[in-house]
């Protein structure tokens, strides 16, 4: 290479070497800095849209999580409701059965049907008071099929659903709740004056325990009544289950796609360490030569003062 003074190629092949190794150590810095190794999409561009998409599915996931334990507690309020319900209707069958028996007059019965008529009208009364965040559990809003569940107007009708998924596929991503009504009309029980009215005790069975054959007649309409809040009951407990089980599975799922996601987008400590290290160097290198080459053209001077 000749001896010029109208340039230097040295110092700027340097330069050039240095705002190389000087860019790939800001790169180093930034992702030992974060902890993250694609931190803008020029780092990866694919690796960047595949992390975003995984980011979204783990939120998404954790919501799921949130809302099925979300839903649990719903379940657990509901069930606690229906223990009370239970105690009411074991009390009802007691109340039944004393005034079944001939060993009565007709005054005592009705004291007694009074006591009956109360413990039905607080079983109507926990089951129209029963909520959960405003939501009313036990007072048949939230029965039916699921085709009957409608979530387009403010208020949702019908069957609860329980969204824990990333999409909207009735078969993977939501469950539905549906609970009967635990009203004591419902469960066939109270608030009727067949006494009075002298109607059949078959048709009445169950309302009033006025009379010895009203009495009698109650015993099963109450067993049927326990049998039909057992199986709101039963419905719940299996429900609670199967939202346990899919807390488990979105956990689990959370966590591998947490890291696979990682793998893509954190930065291996080790290896990005042993990188800013050679990059230091090699920057401090370039600046040493640098210096040299920017020295070089004083050589030409001396030949010419010589």
């Amino acid at each position: 290479m000749s001896l010029v003074i109208n340039h230097n190629l040295m110092a700027m092949n340097a330069a050039r070497n240095l705002g190389q190794a000087y860019g790939q150590l800001s790169v180093s810095t930034r992702r030992l800095s974060s902890g993250l190794r694609v931190g803008t999409a020029a780092d990866d561009a694919a690796g960047l849209a595949i992390r975003e998409l995984m980011r979204a599915d783990i939120s998404s996931l954790q919501q799921g999580v949130r809302n099925a334990n979300d839903a649990i507690s719903l379940i657990q309020t509901a069930d606690g409701a229906l223990q009370v319900v239970d105690e009411k209707l074991i009390r009802m069958k007691e109340l039944a059965l004393q005034a079944a028996t001939g060993t009565y007059n007709s005054d005592q019965r009705l004291i007694i049907d009074s006591e009956y008529q109360a413990m039905a009208s607080e079983i109507t009364r926990i089951a129209n008071a029963t909520d959960f965040n405003g939501i009313y559990l036990l007072n048949g809003n939230l029965s039916g099929a699921m085709s009957t569940h409608n979530g387009h107007g403010l208020d949702s009708t019908g069957p609860l659903k329980i969204h824990f998924g990333t999409g909207n596929d009735s078969a993977e991503d939501y469950y539905y709740i549906a609970v009967g009504a635990a009203t004591a009309s419902a469960l066939g029980l109270g608030h009727s004056s067949a006494a009075k009215t002298g109607t059949g005790d078959a048709v009445n069975a169950g309302k009033s325990i006025s009379t010895q054959g009203l009495a009698q007649a109650a015993l099963e309409a109450i067993n049927q009544a326990i049998i039909s809040k057992d199986k709101i009951r039963a419905n719940l407990g299996s429900m609670q289950n199967r939202l346990e089980n899919t807390i488990t599975n979105l956990t689990i799922q959370g966590e591998n796609l947490q890291a696979a996601e990682s793998r893509i987008s954190d930065v291996d400590v080790a290896n990005e360490m042993t990188e800013f290290t050679r990059q230091q160097i090699l920057s401090q290198s370039a600046v040493a030569m640098l210096a040299q080459a920017n020295s070089l053209p004083k050589m030409a001077l001396q030949l010419i003062s010589g």
